[in-house]
Order: C-alpha cells, then structure tokens, then sequence
C-alpha cells in the first residue's frame, strides 16, 4: 500500500473540551508539493553489535525491514571483547580476530542492511584502564593505552572489511567514533579534548585505508559539542563528513538548550534537532549533513514508549523535523537487549528492566511497531499545511495520504478530536481507507493487561497479540461532496489513504 502527502490550506479551529465544533483542514490535490524522504526509518539501533548473532535479533530485523525498508542499523560494542576482534599474546603483541565481525556484518548485508559502524569499546588489552561503564554487559571505555596500536587496529579493521566487502560497498556505510562520550561511555579527562584526540586519530586511521570511506561524529548525547567539533576539525585538518549525536524526549531542557530555558517535552526531540542543524549552518562547514543517530520518546521507567502515545508522537516529530536531518535513528528497533540485563517481562510496565524498541521478547509487537508500519506508507512528495496535528503526502502514483493525530498535551485531559477534510481536485466518488493505532486499534499493551499481564506468555497468547497488531482498514468511505470526517481519540494516530477509482 502506497500512501500521498497532501495539504495545501487548513483553517484550523481547535475546539475546547466538550465542544464538537470539527477543525478543518482544506486539502487541495493539485498543491505544489515538495520532495519528502522518509528520513524518520531510513536507520535504527539495536542493542550491542554480539546480539545480532541470535536468532531472535534478525527474526525482529527482518520484521521491521518488512515495514519500513529501513537501510542502516547501528549498534555498540563491534571492538567488545566478547567479539574478539583484539587481544595480546603474553609477550604483549597485537592480535586480531575478524571472525564474530564477518558474521555480524554478513547477518546485516544479507537481510538487506548495511552497517552504521560505531566504533566501540576498548578492548581490555588496549585499554589505559579498566574503567567500566554501568551497562549489564560492561563496556570499558578507557582511552586507549598507546595511539600507535589504536591506529593499527583500525586501519587493520577497515581493511578487513574493505578486503571483504570491497570500496564500493563500504563507502556506502557509515563510520561513526565512539557513542555518547559527554557522559559515562567515555572517561578520558578532559573529557571534550580526549575525545577529539580518539575522534582525529581514528578518522585519520580510516581514511588511509581508503579516503571515500565516510566518518563522522561527536556521537553525544543531548545534541552537544556540534559547534567545538566542526571547529576543532577544521583548524586541525581532521576529515569529518557527517555530524551525529543524540536528542531524546526524556532530556532536561536545561541540559541541552540552557539554564532556564522551558521547552516542551513532546518538543524536545525537534527542538534538539533544530539546534544542531543550525549550529551546522553556521559554522565553517554548512555543507556537513546532520545524523541524529539515536532518538527516541519517553521519561525513564514509565513505560510510555510501549504505548499508544508512540503514534501520535512519532508523527509529530516527523512533521516538525522534516528537513532538519538526513537521518534520524529511532532507538532501538528490538527488545532483544540487555544494557539494565535479561529481560524479565514483555512490557516496560511490568519489568524492572526497562524494554524500548518495537517489538517485545516472543517476537510481540508493540505499538510503536504498528506506528512505524502506518507512517512508512506516507508518500514521497509533502504538501504544506498551517496545521500542527496532520502530515500530507502524495504517492507516486496520485494518491493522497495523510496523517490525523491527536497529542494533548500534559496540562490536557484529553478529548477525542474532530476533523473535517474539505477536498479539492480528487476524483467523484474517490474512496478513503483509514488505518489507525489507538487504545482500540494495534494497541498490543492494552491486550497483554486484559490477558492478566503474564510474564511468560503462551504461544496462543503470543498469536492473540500478534492478531491485534495485524494493519487493516478500520473504515472503507466512500467520500461525498468532496468532505469527510474523521474522529481520533487522544493518544490516537489515523492514516488516511484517498484512492482514486481505478
């Protein structure tokens, strides 16, 4: 199913609570669109780079290719200890083994995706000290404790990987240094000028392997160090290609924006985003494309990103942050994940562990799972509109799509909204799907809670929930007079599709 991006002019009448008074939006088909790349599912994360070798990880990959044709998958720890890559013999001389990577990247490249390579942690033997960050698996993000055998190991892994994959195919990954090193994934003091020191050593290290390869960073948390890193890079001569780092809803606006400035949380990710593109605009290297190679929704172990708030959510950080990023990386696609251990549940709610990607242990989907499929079949081609609760698209095949969303706020008990889509220039009798995801529509959490939250679900139950995942047409309308009214629920998401006879 294709779906059309479309919008031309939208009176917007909000009712207050209790009121029916509908808002209407005036779609005009033959609106001058502009191009409109799926840049929110062009790459996700996953948990660390040993996982992708179980069978439950790429059942969950292939799942979410099936849905979104994503393209990049980005992972911690490919330089881990339990993937071998490097070791000391007792004489204290370098060894390395590529074994476990050449099955990670296979597993990727033969499910159609290519790796968004992040380069860590440090290897134990390489390390200037064991100093272990707090995840479950403890990743050592020391330093290392010689550059010159840093060097060495890069250059030696990228040639790997170019020995066996060949330059035409890894220019077209991505090689990021490090993740997150303004916060506890990096321990060398002070912490901005050592990690420019790992960044430069390393994307030196990788380009004389072969200098089309593209490498990128900070990778830090809370849309931070964009403007040192750009400058640090030109002074320095230090190859850089892309930006990345990482804005999520749960961030304090006080950290990434500044004392006493009050953003929104449901504007957090946008807002982040917007910062760092424009602090990329207005430095010395405005050309440089922006990754937000990690973002995603939610306070910490309140288990909202399992829920039916993800729909309405994720479509609104689409439409405020169209055209900011190349890229921006939901994290992660999978609970097959263990940075706080084992998962012990299938949902957040019940689990001291918490579970953030789109499907649940079992395979369960969840209802950021059913999200994502729906807003993959927007279309390629955006109309505007004035309104802030609908995305339009066109196909390319002329059909309308278009994304209806309801997002009270948190002063905002929530009431069911009521729009009216006026038309013009689509066919008579043109019929309109409506696929939804609300708390009675794909909402896989609801139905676990009604089973009596087991924590081990049986294979009938897991089918039941997979049956309540399942995308269908909620409505089949036949649209008369060129209107048609559509309600969403709080927390509800409706996509709209606007067939043309055939």
């Amino acid at each position: 199913m294709i779906f059309c991006y479309l919008l031309a002019c939208i009176h917007v009448a909000f009712p207050l609570q209790g009121q029916t008074r509908p808002q209407v939006i005036t779609v005009d088909a033959a609106a001058p669109t502009t191009p409109f790349p799926h840049f929110w599912e062009e790459m996700f994360g996953s948990g660390r780079a040993i996982l992708s070798l179980r069978s439950s990880y790429r059942d969950d990959l292939r799942a979410v290719k099936k849905i979104t044709n994503f393209q990049y998958l980005r992972f911690h720890g490919i330089l881990l200890d339990e993937v071998g890559v490097y070791s000391e013999d007792k004489q204290g001389k370098p060894q390395y083994n590529f074994t476990y990577v050449d099955q990670i990247y296979d597993g990727l490249l033969q499910n159609g995706v290519r790796p968004f390579v992040e380069i860590s942690f440090m290897p134990k033997d390489l390390a200037a000290r064991l100093d272990y960050q707090g995840f479950w698996y403890r990743p050592i993000v020391s330093p290392p404790k010689d550059y010159e055998r840093w060097d060495d190991l890069i250059t030696r892994f990228t040639q790997h990987l170019i020995d066996r994959y060949g330059s035409a195919e890894v220019s077209k990954w991505y090689f990021e240094v490090w993740n997150e090193p303004n916060l506890n994934f990096w321990s060398g003091r002070p912490a901005q000028e050592t990690y420019f020191e790992l960044y430069s050593h390393t994307a030196k290290s990788i380009k004389s392997v072969d200098p089309h390869l593209r490498v990128g960073g900070p990778a830090t948390a809370q849309a931070a160090w964009i403007a040192p890193f750009i400058a640090y890079t030109v002074k320095n001569h230090v190859p850089v290609d892309f930006i990345s780092s990482h804005i999520y809803g749960m961030d304090k606006a006080s950290v990434v924006f500044g004392p006493g400035v009050h953003v929104p949380p449901n504007e957090i990710v946008y807002r982040g985003t917007k910062k760092m593109h424009d602090e990329i605009a207005r430095s010395a290297r405005p050309d440089l494309p922006l990754i937000v190679s990690e973002f995603s929704a939610g306070r910490v172990n309140t288990g909202e990103r399992d829920t039916v708030f993800m729909g309405p959510w994720l479509a609104n950080v689409i439409r405020q942050s169209d055209g900011l990023a190349t890229i921006m990386s939901f994290w992660p696609f999978s609970d097959v994940f263990e940075e706080q251990g084992v998962p012990d549940a299938p949902f957040s709610t019940h689990s001291i562990r918490e579970g953030r990607g789109l499907i649940a242990p079992d395979g369960i989907p969840k209802p950021s799972y059913v999200a994502f499929q729906l807003l993959h079949h927007l279309g390629d081609e955006r109309i505007e509109t004035a309104s802030n609760d609908a995305i339009l698209t066109k196909s390319k095949h002329g059909d309308l799509i278009i994304a209806l969303w309801n997002l009270p706020d948190q002063s905002d008990t929530g009431a069911t909204r009521k729009i009216r889509l006026e038309f013009s220039h689509i066919s008579p009798h043109s019929k309109a799907l409506v696929y939804r995801l609300d708390k009675t529509h794909g909402d896989t959490l609801g139905a676990y809670h009604a089973m009596g939250d087991p924590v081990y679900p049986t294979p009938a139950e897991v089918k039941r929930l997979w049956q309540v995942a399942a995308v269908r047409p909620s409505e089949k309308i036949t649209i008369e007079n060129n209107v048609l009214t559509v309600r969403v629920p709080p927390e509800g998401l409706a996509i709209v599709e606007i067939r043309a006879p055939r």
